[in-house]
């Protein structure tokens, strides 16, 4: 321990106050009564978000016990998701704002610094000390007993100030270049996808309409349950499915389903499958190309297979215009269901697909990989810089709170 520096538990160094409990009757569209929850939190910036606050009826009466405090940080203490277990925000402004049963709030005693505590609640330390105490167990509750054990370390104050100093105007510095990154990163898919939409919008001579469903069969995929007896076979399902577009048939599962496997049911190369229907909207609509096939494989039920016929459409130029956005969302707002979206033979079959010479569709092929390749290039050149800007601040934190910083 660097000279002057304690080790205390935080339950010696914080008081703590259970939140606000509130019945569903309680909840009003809006009121001068707002409470914070657990969503409030951005997880990964530990930021406060207000932009869905909730509010009570104001004939609940709030204790000033329940409302946060300037200097205090709110914590989450109940999750349906472990990974929002003990995140905390640090509040900064006098909101008045109630925090709600599933939080917790922490007031730091005269020796520790809030903004102090706030950074070491999210540093890498810290995060180990909340993994522990739910590693391989069903915990989604975090009680203070266990939380008031995580050691502080508490240099004197002028040094806590220093530290806080030096790590607010460095993570300042670090906000900023993730921002540029990321923007950087938006604007690399924009111009991708800015050019993708004019390959297909600006024709020249001999191209044509042509609709999904007079150049290609379809079939929905296979469906089996624990008790199927038959043949076991590997299978294409969702999760196989990658922004790459073409199918890792390397490292399929395989499954047993009912009776003889129809030729129809097994994959060929060049045959496109798609997302029919799953819980992420952001998959339906995806597809995969079927590259070489070292041995035989179907498609769940989940998914559809589209077989093209005859040579004048190349499969490579139909997925790069599967890629478009626009196309993506003309295949997922022509499928039907409510509150799951699923896209059908119908839809697929009804697409009008703008169709140039062959020679034309190779010439496209080869300048849209190019540039994908680029984009490809300059996107893991940002996602690197993003995580090395990630990994920076772990440091930063990790030493700080060692007495290295």
């Amino acid at each position: 321990m660097t000279a002057g520096w304690q080790t205390k538990p935080l339950g010696d160094v914080c008081d703590y106050q259970r939140g606000l409990t509130y019945t569903k009757t309680d909840e009003v569209e809006v009121s001068e009564n707002v409470v914070l929850r657990a969503t409030n939190i951005d997880l990964l910036t530990n930021l406060l978000d207000l932009g869905e606050l909730k509010y009570i009826n104001e004939k609940v009466i709030v204790p000033d016990s329940k409302k946060v405090q300037v200097g205090s940080l709110i914590i989450c203490t109940a999750s349906g998701s472990k990974s929002h277990l003990g995140k905390v925000a640090y509040i900064d402004d006098d909101y008045g704002y109630a925090f709600g049963g599933f939080m917790g709030m922490l007031t730091p005693k005269n020796e520790l610094n809030s903004k102090f505590l706030f950074h070491l609640m999210t540093s890498p330390a810290y995060k180990d000390f909340i993994a522990a105490l739910s590693d391989g167990a069903n915990i989604n509750n975090l009680k203070f007993d266990d939380l008031r054990q995580f050691e502080i370390p508490v240099p004197p104050l002028p040094e806590q100030q220093r530290i806080v100093t030096l790590l607010d105007e460095a993570f300042d510095g670090i906000a900023t270049a993730k921002a540029h990154a990321e923007e950087n990163l938006q604007n690399a898919r924009a111009i991708f996808e800015s050019h993708l939409q004019s390959v297909f919008t600006q024709r020249g001579d001999g191209w044509i309409d042509i609709s999904f469903g007079e150049v290609a069969d379809f079939r929905n995929g296979i469906n089996f349950t624990q008790s199927s007896v038959g043949d076991p076979v590997k299978i294409l399902g969702v999760k196989d499915f990658r922004s790459s577009y073409w199918a890792p048939l390397d490292n399929l599962e395989t499954v047993t389903p009912d009776g003889a496997l129809s030729d129809l049911d097994t994959l060929q190369s060049n045959d496109l499958v798609f997302v029919r229907s799953n819980g992420n909207p952001e998959l339906i609509g995806r597809c995969l190309l079927i590259g070489e096939i070292a041995e035989r494989a179907t498609h769940s039920g989940f998914t559809i297979r589209a077989r093209l016929r005859g040579a004048e459409l190349s499969p490579t130029y139909l997925c790069h215009f599967l890629k478009s956005k626009r196309v993506r969302k003309e295949m997922v707002d022509g499928g039907n269901g409510t509150n799951i979206r699923s896209l059908n033979q119908g839809t697929l079959s009804r697409l009008v697909i703008p169709l140039p010479p062959v020679k034309t569709q190779a010439r496209i092929v080869v300048q849209l990989e190019a540039l994908s390749e680029e984009t490809q290039t300059l996107e893991s050149l940002y996602q690197r810089k993003l995580t090395a800007l990630d990994e920076l601040k772990k440091s930063l934190l990790a030493k700080a709170f060692s007495g290295q910083l």
